[in-house]
Formats: C-alpha cells, sequence, structure tokens
C-alpha cells in the first residue's frame, strides 16, 4: 500500500502532473465508495514524505470549484467527497484549515451531504486547534480566528434546512464536548442550542439533541451536584467576598485589572477550566474523573435538601482564594454553571412531553438523559422519572425494555436497604396509575429474578418496624410492595400472616388510614385451596368482620378499607354470599338497633352518627351486590372450565384406546347427538346464569333475597333531594348504591335512568357528578340500547364547570368510542372543544383519544371532519383561533392522499350550501391545512364554480393564496402551469367582486338620498295641508288646544328634518351634477313652504327617474302610498276615530300636476307597497339601472345588476310618523 501512496505523491509533485492526478482522483471518488479513505491516506503521505502539499491543495481547489447543483444530482459523488475531505481534515488539519474557505459556497448548495460533511470537517479542524499551541503569536492569532469562524458557522448551521445537518451539527458538538475541545465559554451556548433542538420536527435531530445534553451532563466542567439552590447559595457568597475585597483594595483592583490574563485565555483556548490557578475550583484534574465516575457514586435518596445543599457548597468552596481577579474569575465560573443548571432544569417539561412521543427513539434517549440528570441531582429529574414509569405497557419492544433497564438500574441495583427504601418512597403519593405501572414491572422484575431475598427481607423489616427509623407510612409503603411482590410470588407471605393481621388491622390502622386497605389488598393473594387452612387458623375472616363493623376507622378510610375487605371475602372464603349476608345484617343490628328496614328521615337529620351509618350501610349494599354478580360470573366460569378439562380428558382417554371401524362409525353417528347436548347444557347454564343475575335486585319481591330487600330504600333516599343536599357524603354513597344497582337490573335501570342523569347534571358536589358520568359508562356497556337516546345527554357532561367532571367524561366517552361501544355521531363535535381546554391534562387526553380513532378502519375522522366543519362554523361564541387550532389538529389526522382528495370536494361543495361569509371563511382556512398533490390541485381548480361567489371576501383569497404558494414548493413542473393559471382567476375574480361590491353600495347610497329627498318633499306637502284653515275636514279641530300643539310639533319635527337631511341632499346633488344625467328640473313646490338652494338642486335625480317611464310612475308611487302613510297617521292622531280615507289632502292646496297625481294615487288605493333597504336595492335594480350603470366599470356589474328582478313592496313607514308617534 505504501508503495503505491509513494508512486501517487511522485508523480503529483515529483514529476509534476499535480493536475492529471487530481483529476484521477476525483474521477476515483465519485466512481467508487470504498476509496475515499485510502485516496485521502495516499494524499496526506505524498505531503509527508515529499514535504508538498501540492496535490492536496489542488484537490481541495477542484473539489471548491465543482457546481453544487452537481453534487445534489450526484449522491453517491456527494457522500464520498464528503468522506474524502473528513478524513482529510484527519491527516492534514493545518492545510485543510488554510484553504477551507474555498469550501464555503458548499453551504449554500442543495446537497445536504456535503455540508454534513463541512460540519465534520470543521468539527476536526476545531478539535485539532484546541490541542495545538503556536508560539508565533501572529499564527496564534489566526488560528484561533479560524477557530472561532468556524465555530459560528456551526452554530449558524444548527437551524440548517436538512435535518441531517442539523443532526450532524449536535453529533459533531457531542464529539468535541467528549474530547474536551469545549471551552467553558461556549458551553452553555451549545447547552441553549440542545434545548432548542428538542423540539425539532425531525426525530433524528431530537435523537442527537438528547444525546448531546447527555454528554454535556457527563463531561461537564461545573462539578458532580449541580442543584440550583447549591450554585445560587455559593454564588452569593463569593459575590459578597468579591464586593469587600474591591471596596478594600481598589488600588491593587486597577492594577491586577491592567495585567494580561493569559492563563483566563489559555483556558478558554483548551476548554478546561485552569484560570484559576491551583487554588481554582474547576482544575481539570479533579473535574474530568468526577464527571465520568459520577454513575459509580450514586447519591442517598435520604438526603434531605439541605444536607444536599450543603455538600454541593463543599464541592465548590476552595480553601483559599488568592487575588480579586481570581475571585472574579470564580464568579464567573459559578454564574456559568448556575446557567448550565438552570438550563437544563428547563428542559424537564419538554422532556415530559417526549415521554409520550409516538418515536421509540425519543423515549428512549428520554430516559437516558433523564436518567443522567437525576445522578446529577437536577431539580425536576426524579419527578419526571416517574412519569416514566406508565410506559411499562408500551406495545413497543425497545420501550418497554428502556423502562425496565432504567426502573433497575436507579431503583433495585442497590444494595437490599437503599433498594426496599427506594421501592418505598415510590409509593408515597403516587398515583393508581404509577402503582399499577410500577406492579408490572415489580413482576417482570420476580420473574427474572432481579429482585433478591435480601431486598425482601428488608421490605418485611420495615413493615414490622425492625428497621431504624421506619414510620408509619414507610410501613404502609412496604406492604404496598410487598403485595405487588406476592402476586408473582405468593409464598413470601407464608410466615409473615399474622404479622399481616396484627399490624394491618391493629392499632397501627388508625394512624395510617390506609394500611388496614393494603391489608385486605394483600390478603387477597393468598386465594386457592393450598392457603385456605391457613387462613382458618390465623382467623382472617373475624378481623375482616371487624375491619367492616368497626367505628374506630376514620370516615375518609372507612370506605376504602370496607371495599378491600368485601373483595377478601368473595375472594377467600368458600361460601361469600352467605358470609355477607351475616355482615349486612350484623352492620343494620349494630348501626340502626332495629330489625326492620325504616329510615328515620328525621332522626338523621339531626343525629350525624344516623347519617354515617345511613351512608356506610347503602355503600356496603351496593359493593356487596356488584361483588354478587362478579361472584355469579365467576363461578359460571369455573364450570365452563370443568366441563372443558372434563371433556378433553374424555376424549384424550378414548383417543388412547384401539380405534376399532365399528366404534369409529358409531362415534361418527353419535357426533350431531353430542353437539345437542353440549348446546343444551350451554343454555341451561345461561339460563340459570341470568336468573341468578335478576334475582339479586328483583329477588326483594319475593322476601328471599336481601339485596332486593335494600333496593327500594336505595331509591327512596336517593329521591331525597333535602336530605342528599344537607349531606353530601351520604349522596355519595347512596349514588354510588344506585348506579352499582341499575348494572345489575335492566329493570331497575330503566326506571332510575332519568334519576342519574338529574343528578349528574345538577349535583353540587362534584365527586357525585364524577361518579354519575362513570356509571352511565359502564351502563352503556352493559345496557347500550337503554341508553343510546340519552347520548345527547352524556356529551353534555363534557361542558361542566368542574374539571374532574370533564376529564371522567372524556375518558368515559373515549372508551365507549374506540372499543366500538358508541357510535360516532354529530355529538362528537362536542368532544372536538375539548382540544381548547383550558386544562392540559384534559387536552392531551382528547388528542390521544382521536389520535387512536384515526387508526380505526379507514380513518373516522375523514368521513366527520365536514359535519365538525358545520356545527364548529354555526357556533358564534367560539373563537376563531380555537375554531383554527381545532380544525388544524383534526386535518392533521389525515395522511392518504385519496382522503385528502375527496375532502378537497367535500369542502368546496360546502361553499354552495352556504350563505354565512363566516363559514366561507372557515372552509377556505380548512383547505389551506390540506396536503395538496398534483391531483389535488387540479381538483381544486375544477371547482371553481362552487366558492366563485365567496373569493370576494379577502380573508377567503388570503387562504386560497397561501394554497397556491405552498403547492408551488411541492408540485411538478408540469403543474405548475395550471397553478400560475389557478392564481390568475383567483385574482381576477376577487378583483371583480370587489367591484361589483362598491358599484353596489354606491347605488344604494343614492338610493338612500333620493328616497330621503322624496319624503322630504312630502313631509312638506303634508305640512302645508296641515296648516290651511280655510277648507279640509279637519276646520272643525282648529281652535282646539291638541291640534295647535300637533301642528307645532308636527312643524318643529318638519324643520329639524330638513336641518338634518339637508347635508346628505347636498352630496346626493353634487354627485348627481358630476354624471351625464339632467339638471332640469320640474317640480312645482308651493311658496308658502321655506326651500332652500341646496333643496332645490334634488329634482336633478328625480329628473332622471323621469326619463324611465316605469321608474317614474314607480317613484311617484312610492312618493304616493308614502305621503298617505305620512297623512294618514297625522290625521289618526289629531282626529281619533277618523279613518285615514277621510283624509282629503288637495282640499285647498295650489300644488302643480304632480301634487295634484300624488293626491289621486294616494285615494286610488294601497295595492302597492314602499319597503325598507330591500325594496331600495329592487328599486335601484329596476329603475335606475340606465343611468347608475353609467358610473360602473365592468360589463360583468352591469350583468349582475341588470339580471336581479323585483319583488313584491312592504309598507314603508315615513319618517315624520316615526318621530311623531311616540
Amino acid at each position: 500500500m505504501n508503495a503505491i501512496f509513494s508512486l501517487i505523491g511522485a508523480c503529483s509533485t515529483k514529476y509534476h502532473y499535480v493536475t492529471q492526478t487530481a483529476a484521477s482522483i476525483l474521477h476515483l471518488l465519485h466512481k467508487y465508495e470504498h476509496l475515499p479513505v485510502h485516496l485521502a491516506e495516499a494524499v496526506a503521505y505524498a505531503e509527508k514524505k515529499y514535504h508538498d502539499g501540492s496535490l492536496a491543495l489542488a484537490l481541495i481547489r477542484e473539489i471548491g470549484r465543482l457546481n453544487p447543483k452537481d453534487y445534489a444530482r450526484d449522491g453517491m459523488g456527494a457522500d464520498n467527497v464528503g468522506k474524502f475531505l473528513v478524513e482529510l481534515a484527519e491527516h492534514m488539519p493545518r492545510l485543510v484549515t488554510t484553504n477551507v474557505g474555498v469550501l464555503m459556497p458548499h453551504f449554500g448548495g442543495e446537497s445536504y451531504k456535503i455540508r454534513s460533511a463541512l460540519i465534520s470537517v470543521f468539527g476536526k479542524l476545531v478539535s485539532k486547534a484546541s490541542k495545538e499551541t503556536d508560539v508565533n503569536a501572529a499564527s496564534e492569532t489566526s488560528r484561533l480566528r479560524s477557530k472561532q469562524a468556524m465555530i459560528d458557522v456551526m452554530m449558524e448551521r444548527s437551524r440548517d434546512t436538512s435535518a441531517y445537518t442539523r443532526s450532524k451539527v449536535l453529533q459533531t458538538w457531542a464529539e468535541l464536548c467528549e474530547e474536551h475541545a469545549l471551552s467553558i465559554g461556549l458551553w452553555n451556548q451549545v447547552a441553549d442550542m440542545a434545548a432548542g433542538r428538542l423540539e425539532d420536527k425531525a426525530a433524528i435531530v431530537r435523537k442527537s439533541a438528547l444525546q448531546l445534553l447527555t454528554t454535556l451532563l457527563q463531561f461537564n466542567p461545573f462539578g458532580p451536584q449541580l442543584r440550583t439552590a447549591a450554585f445560587e447559595a455559593t454564588l452569593e457568597k463569593y459575590k459578597t467576598q468579591l464586593e469587600s475585597m474591591t471596596s478594600q483594595n481598589p488600588a491593587n483592583e486597577v492594577a491586577e485589572a491592567t495585567q494580561p490574563n493569559s492563563d483566563l485565555e489559555q483556558s478558554q483556548g483548551s476548554g478546561a477550566v485552569q484560570g484559576l490557578g491551583h487554588e481554582g475550583v474547576f482544575s481539570e484534574t479533579e473535574q474530568a474523573p468526577g464527571s465520568l465516575q459520577i454513575t459509580s457514586e450514586p447519591t442517598r435518596e435520604d438526603t434531605t435538601e439541605s444536607q444536599m445543599v450543603d455538600q454541593t457548597q463543599s464541592c465548590l468552596q476552595t480553601s483559599d482564594v488568592g487575588g480579586i481577579e481570581q475571585t472574579r474569575a470564580l464568579v464567573a465560573s459559578l454564574e456559568a454553571g448556575l446557567y448550565f443548571t438552570k438550563c437544563i432544569a428547563s428542559t424537564m417539561s419538554i422532556l415530559v412531553q417526549l415521554l409520550a412521543s409516538s418515536n421509540a427513539s425519543d423515549v428512549e434517549y428520554t430516559i437516558q438523559l433523564l436518567m443522567c440528570a437525576r445522578q446529577f441531582n437536577i431539580d425536576g429529574a426524579e419527578s419526571c422519572l416517574q412519569k416514566m414509569l406508565p410506559l411499562i405497557f408500551s406495545q413497543e419492544r425497545a420501550i418497554h425494555d428502556a423502562v425496565e433497564t432504567a426502573f433497575y438500574t436507579i431503583y433495585v441495583k442497590k444494595n437490599p436497604f437503599e433498594t426496599a427504601m427506594n421501592l418505598i418512597n415510590l409509593t408515597m403519593e403516587a398515583s393508581i396509575g404509577d402503582l399499577a405501572s410500577m406492579e408490572e414491572i415489580l413482576r417482570t422484575l420476580v420473574r427474572k429474578g432481579d429482585i433478591s431475598q435480601n431486598a425482601i427481607v428488608a421490605l418485611w423489616d420495615f413493615f414490622t418496624f425492625n428497621a431504624p427509623g421506619a414510620t408509619v407510612e414507610q410501613s404502609r409503603g412496604a406492604l404496598v410492595v410487598l403485595s405487588m411482590v406476592a402476586k408473582s410470588s405468593p409464598k413470601i407471605l407464608s410466615s409473615h400472616l399474622q404479622n399481616v393481621v396484627d399490624i394491618g388491622f391493629g392499632r397501627w390502622a388508625k394512624e395510617d388510614m390506609l394500611l388496614a386497605r393494603t391489608a385486605c389488598n394483600i390478603l387477597q393473594q393468598l386465594s386457592g385451596d393450598t392457603y385456605s387452612s391457613l387462613l382458618s387458623s390465623h382467623k382472617v375472616f373475624n378481623n375482616l368482620v371487624n375491619v367492616i363493623l368497626s367505628s374506630g376507622l376514620p370516615e375518609e378510610s372507612w370506605y376504602a378499607a370496607a371495599e378491600q375487605a368485601i373483595n377478601a371475602v368473595y375472594v377467600l372464603h368458600p361460601m361469600p354470599e352467605d358470609f355477607s349476608a351475616k355482615i349486612l345484617r350484623k352492620f343494620y343490628s349494630s348501626a340502626f338497633n332495629s330489625s326492620g328496614l325504616q329510615i328515620d328521615e328525621q332522626k338523621s337529620a339531626e343525629s350525624s352518627i344516623s347519617v354515617i351509618s345511613l351512608s356506610r350501610f347503602l355503600f356496603l349494599v351496593g359493593h356487596i351486590a356488584l361483588k354478587q354478580f362478579v361472584y355469579i360470573e365467576s363461578c359460571v366460569r369455573k364450570i365452563r372450565r370443568q366441563r372443558t378439562d372434563k371433556e378433553r380428558a374424555a376424549a384424550e382417554s378414548q383417543g388412547s384406546l384401539d380405534c376399532e371401524p365399528d366404534s369409529s362409525m358409531h362415534k361418527e353417528e353419535n357426533i350431531s347427538d353430542e353437539l345437542g347436548v353440549a348446546a343444551s347444557e350451554d343454555a341451561r347454564i345461561d339460563i340459570l346464569q341470568e336468573r341468578a343475575e335478576k334475582d339479586i335486585v328483583s329477588g326483594g319481591q319475593s322476601g328471599k333475597y336481601l339485596i332486593g330487600v335494600c333496593a327500594p330504600l336505595v331509591a327512596k333516599v336517593a329521591r331525597n333531594v333535602s336530605l342528599l343536599q344537607e349531606y353530601p357524603m351520604l349522596q355519595c354513597s347512596v349514588m354510588l348504591a344506585l348506579s352499582k344497582l341499575m348494572v345489575l337490573d335492566e329493570e331497575f335501570c330503566e326506571q332510575h335512568l332519568q334519576l342519574l342523569f338529574t343528578v349528574a347534571q345538577n349535583a353540587q358536589d362534584d365527586t357525585v357528578r364524577s361518579n354519575c358520568i362513570i356509571a352511565l359508562g359502564d351502563l352503556t356497556v352493559r345496557f347500550p340500547n337503554l341508553l343510546e337516546p340519552w347520548t345527547e345527554h352524556i356529551y353534555a357532561r363534557l361542558h361542566d364547570q368542574a374539571q374532574s367532571v370533564r376529564k371522567n367524561a372524556v375518558l368515559v366517552l373515549s372508551h365507549l368510542i374506540l372499543n366500538d361501544m358508541m357510535k360516532v355521531k354529530g355529538h362528537i363535535t362536542e368532544m372536538t372543544l375539548r382540544l381548547e381546554d383550558e386544562d392540559l391534562s384534559i387536552s392531551n387526553s382528547v388528542k390521544l383519544f382521536f389520535h387512536e380513532l384515526s387508526k380505526k378502519g379507514n380513518n373516522p375522522i375523514y368521513n366527520l371532519l365536514p359535519d365538525i366543519l358545520s356545527r364548529l362554523s354555526n357556533m358564534r361564541d367560539l373563537q376563531q383561533e380555537k375554531f383554527n387550532n381545532i380544525m388544524q389538529f383534526l386535518i392533521g389526522s389525515i395522511k392518504k392522499d385519496k382522503q385528502m382528495e375527496g375532502l378537497i370536494e367535500k369542502l368546496c361543495h360546502r361553499f354552495v350550501g352556504s350563505t354565512d361569509p363566516r363559514q366561507w371563511q372557515n372552509i377556505a382556512y380548512c383547505l389551506s391545512q390540506l396536503t395538496f398533490t398534483d391531483k389535488g390541485i387540479k381538483k381544486l381548480a375544477d371547482q371553481f364554480k362552487c366558492y366563485e361567489h365567496a373569493l370576494a371576501m379577502d380573508a377567503v383569497v388570503t387562504h386560497f393564496k397561501a394554497i397556491i404558494s405552498k403547492a408551488k414548493k411541492f408540485v411538478k413542473a408540469e403543474v405548475k402551469v395550471t397553478i400560475d393559471e389557478f392564481e390568475q382567476k383567483v385574482i381576477e375574480c376577487h378583483e371583480e367582486r370587489k367591484e361589483q361590491e362598491a358599484t353596489m353600495q354606491n347605488a344604494l347610497s343614492h338610493l338612500a338620498a333620493q328616497v330621503q329627498s322624496e319624503e322630504l318633499l312630502g313631509t312638506d306637502a303634508s305640512n302645508e295641508q296641515s296648516e290651511d284653515t280655510g277648507h279640509g275636514p279637519h276646520n272643525c279641530y282648529k281652535d282646539s288646544v291638541e291640534g295647535n300643539d300637533l301642528s307645532e310639533g308636527a312643524n318643529n319635527i318638519k324643520m329639524s328634518e330638513d336641518n338634518c337631511v339637508q347635508h346628505s341632499i347636498e352630496e346626493v346633488a353634487d354627485s348627481c351634477n358630476k354624471s351625464e344625467l339632467s339638471n332640469e328640473s320640474n317640480q312645482h313646490v308651493d311658496d308658502s313652504v321655506d326651500v332652500s338652494q341646496s333643496e332645490l338642486d334634488v329634482p336633478s335625480t328625480l329628473q332622471v327617474m323621469k326619463e324611465d317611464p316605469d321608474a317614474s310612475s314607480t317613484v311617484e308611487n312610492s312618493k304616493n302610498y308614502n305621503c298617505k302613510d305620512q297623512e294618514a297617521d297625522s290625521a289618526g292622531e289629531v282626529q281619533e276615530g277618523a279613518s285615514s280615507d277621510e283624509i282629503d289632502v288637495s282640499s285647498n292646496n295650489d300644488d302643480s300636476d304632480k301634487d295634484k297625481t300624488l293626491t289621486e294615487n294616494a285615494a286610488a288605493g294601497d295595492s302597492n307597497q314602499v319597503g325598507d333597504q330591500d325594496w331600495n336595492k329592487r328599486v335601484l335594480r329596476e329603475n335606475v339601472k340606465p343611468k347608475t350603470v353609467s358610473h360602473t366599470k365592468t360589463r360583468a356589474a352591469q350583468k349582475d345588476v341588470k339580471t336581479v328582478k323585483p319583488v313584491s313592496r312592504p309598507r314603508r313607514r315615513c319618517v315624520l310618523e316615526k318621530q311623531v308617534n311616540p
């Protein structure tokens, strides 16, 4: 190999074939993927042997001169060239550093492989530069500048468009950290960058960010304990010391400030924090081993917060700190350490979200980071690790194994005492889900033998108070852990049963409210014939009865203990139904001191003991009934299993005999008979089971069944609203009992179903409403046909004010829908509103529900989405931002291209059936959230007629422009022409619609001004007639006070109206004068009416109306009926009882021909009436179109105005009438 390398070097350097050799090497690089490493070694060998780097320089420059677009088309060539450059930087760092600038244009290319390779090259060069030191100051400055420039590029490339390049940047920083080439000045910058990349959309980038943060923690220069409180305390101490030193020695401060701190600069260049000298707190010789060996030195779990702070402070403090400059450097280092700890602690919320990621790598590396953070005592790491426990139920094997390994490493792989202590601490304040997860993990570890016998002994010592410093809470926690272990290994209880009875049911149970419940729970693991004699010898059942009948337990703990005691009775006792009946009778006789089941409500209201006893009794009735139902099912399964085993044994024995022809024929003949016998046996068992289940509640009518006798009592108490409102605990118990009885019997359920829904809606206690919604879920599974009409009321609980009720409603509905117990209908819209719930846990649960729903069948969300869109759009109180978030999430669950294309067509057709602009905007937004393929774009363009009318809205056009801009980035070149045409079509339609809208508004303003002017003229004529005292039917009221007051009021209203409309009339007149209309006026106004010059200009508009006969007749009719209405109403106010037909407007008026025509038309009849704004629009389109169209700019607008047809005109009240009438 060296001979070939020597030959290549000789040809290129000694014989000056540099250009030819470089071209040949590049050709080989692009063609063969196994040569990059060897060719780089050959180039480096030539430079080392002949002391001539011309070949390497020529290759670098030739690669730099290549067009970056060539590498975008040649993927293998880009990959090989990248590998070659990385190897060349490894062997010849100085030469590559000097000439790396010629490679910078490739950062702007499209090939992510070249960009990723250049990042690796920069990482190699920065690592080499951090370890080298030049004596020459100029070369040292140049080296540092080059290094800083490459670091800046690497920081910038963390936001590269390619996820592969971003991932390579993070991996390169991790390598620099492992090689101790990362200075303390860059530590926090890199940590911030990695923390920001945790939310990257690419999984490989998130994985690299998690690995980088883990590496930063392992190699951190700040110490083995990174608690924020410890750093803050130490930093405050040294800041005070620095201030005192500064105030005492100001002269020394100035002197030391002028001296160059070469040691600090050297430490920053080399990546170690050595600038503090031999007395510094972060010397390299102490830091590196401590950081790497922290995994072998775990901290004790029982260390208190103050002890952790003192321990961390002792690691940070120094025995003696020198001058003021060193103290200042120490303060700066402490500030950097504090910033780093806060940066890592701030990522805990993001890490919790990554634990719920669907990507296995996210979960796996998040668990590793949390384990490392816990070892360094990062704030919040312990609580985050506990949230990983439910992931043990994940179907991903990698996630399951990662959780199991982390649990074993953190909590179990210790000495026996620490293992027991860790497991006990986990049970403290753990939720039901955490306990179930912990039980599953321990079951797996016990099966593998990872839980040692010594650890189990230590747990028994804690339970029996033999461990030093054991408390009652720790005793209960040890018993919880032992019950989990006993499910996989029940034999551990055989020698400690007496301890369980004595401690679990003794005096300690009064101190710890949950100890008795835990003792009952662990006894349930002793089921089977093997332990029957053991249980009888210890009189376990007597202790269970004492737990139920005892009044010494607190109210909060009695229910939990009694529930587990009854469960233990039905698991362990050979005749649980008889034993439970005895318990129920004893409890009733001891609590109520009566042989009958009569409850004195007055006494219950006065005595709290009676109410408590009644509450406990009802709880026992409901729970015993439910356990009896479960017991019957277990007995039926046992019978079926015994019969199956018997038949299998008979078949095996028959098969062992010699098969004779006659016997085989006989067997074939009897197959049908045997099947018939088996079927009849199953039917008989089913009938017996159904009868036994029904007799639990309905058997009380015959007086033979105790639960049936108590059922009417439960129903009676449940209907006593006043009593339940006074005692919430009684309401909880009775509603639980009622719900359990309803589950057992369909007839009983139907009778009290309305009561249950009423309580679920109106109960004051949140717990009662939560229990009711859970019971409704069970009833839906049990009697689906009975609950189907009440589906809407179940969904209504999603709007409950209490967070617990909404959460339970979400969980119940999710369970019912995902398990096909409830059909998905339009009510699902109520569930979508919970996506924007103020409680984050509810929002996450709903998101998980829709994520799982999208996996069922052919994605039901696809069919539900249009209906959800319509229902949400009709909710006027729903904010636009919330609507957008909901629809964006739902549309994101649709992945198939065919469904996307079908959804485009469905949404476009929604434009046709909608006239609401808000719904247009919502539909357009949903279209903008879809992923458009080539077919999708064509289908959207083909449906243009469906949404053409909606393009007048700016918001709709904005969404369509967003669709077009997004489609241009991904569609093929041949489709871009279609997109351009579609874009032009949308813009033109939008502009055309806007012009039509502007024309319509202009026309309406003209029409409004014209109607006002006509009303003004009609008011003048009416006032003139009322002022005429010589003629008319109103003369008889001339001298009356009321008539005079009314006349004066009418005149005042007329004058005020003239003043109000004067400005609008002037505007109309000016607008009409600018048009091509005639300025002549044929109107005659009586001299008695005072008309201003601006009012005399109004008839220019009226003259336009006369040019069209239809228009003039319509306007005259409108004036006639308008004036008639005015006069009729005025006459009705002046003369009571007189009809409008008796008013003679033209009796003694000296008006023009037009006024006479108005009067004649008013007396003719009221077959035509003038409406309000709708009539104004129709009059405009009928009569004003010759002159209105002259103001328009496009033919489309003219066409739109002409095609509208008039409709019937409603009556219109005049202005005078509205103002006079109170």
